[in-house]
């Protein structure tokens, strides 16, 4: 895998899969990030470990999208009221879901082309989350009901 630029997005490997959350300055890509990884420990969810804030890389491989932090940012999550805080990170991880914040598209019931995205060339699952909706519900249902 190359190491090519950078995006802005922050990850959470939940189980075997990578969560990516997108979404503008602001809209509460760490506070999601940071929300996962307590439903892990809680059991809400499977184990959950940092992947990457605020920047991570994005490669193709196999067909499939692997994301990786970026080194300077790796093991460092933001808390808003705590900074910058270090915290256990993977390495890598396959994204099995996109997590839009503050996305245009958010409906209550979403068309079937705004919950899968084409990124590298790679058919994804996501979830687009309207400025004002909590996402963690929307994940945790996605990534626990079928």
């Amino acid at each position: 895998m190359s190491d090519n630029s950078s995006v802005h997005a922050s990850a959470v490997l939940v189980g075997e899969r990578a969560v990516l959350i997108r979404g503008p300055s602001g809209a509460g890509k760490s506070r999601l990030a940071f929300d996962l990884i307590l439903a892990g420990r809680t059991g809400a969810l499977p184990p959950a470990i940092l992947v990457g804030d605020d920047r991570v890389h994005l490669d193709t491989a196999g067909e499939q999208l692997w994301v990786r932090p970026v080194q300077q940012l790796a093991g460092l999550i933001e808390i808003r009221g705590l900074g910058i805080r270090h915290c256990p990170f993977a390495g890598e991880a396959v994204v099995g879901l996109v997590v839009d914040l503050a996305a245009d598209d958010a409906e209550r019931l979403p068309p079937p082309e705004a919950v899968t995205i084409r990124l590298n060339g790679v058919l994804i699952p996501r979830i687009p989350v309207g400025i004002g909706f909590q996402p963690l519900p929307l994940v945790v249902a996605a990534l626990t009901t079928t």
